[in-house]
């Protein structure tokens, strides 16, 4: 059975709630990705915060990116899934929840990596792929 751990990209990175927008873009241009868990105090996943979400919610806003905390961008329950949770369970939390990035936490709930629609590729049969982009992407 192919697990969340067998298919995530390993090493994803935190960004605290209180740390600026216009840090959490420069980690997502250092990082090249498109999308950044974040934590609360305790590191405990209280968010996502997207490049979108800095451009529509932030810049769009004529907000201060250089004083926006990234926590203001969060919004709703994060979903998160175990690392060892079967690749079937992954699906189904990405496709119920409509979400095209999904954080991978330890038995410790801490952050281990990261799902994307790109891991999902690699990873996926051609029709559990077609599936899948159906679910998510359909109105």
């Amino acid at each position: 059975m192919t697990k969340a751990a067998d298919i995530m990209h390993p090493g994803a990175q935190w960004v605290p709630e209180n740390e600026t927008v216009l840090r959490a873009a420069q980690l997502m241009r250092e990082l090249g990705v498109g999308a950044l868990p974040v934590s609360d105090a305790n590191e405990r996943l209280c968010g996502i915060v997207t490049d979108r979400d800095i451009v529509v919610g932030c810049i769009a806003e004529s907000a201060d990116p250089s004083g926006t905390p990234v926590g203001a961008l969060t919004k709703g329950t994060p979903r998160w899934i175990p690392a060892d949770a079967d690749v079937r369970d992954v699906l189904r939390e990405m496709e119920e929840h409509k979400i095209r990035r999904l954080p991978v936490i330890d038995q410790n709930k801490r952050l281990v990596g990261m799902i994307s629609e790109a891991d999902l590729a690699h990873h996926l049969s051609d029709d559990l792929l077609g599936k899948f982009v159906e679910k998510v992407y359909a109105q």
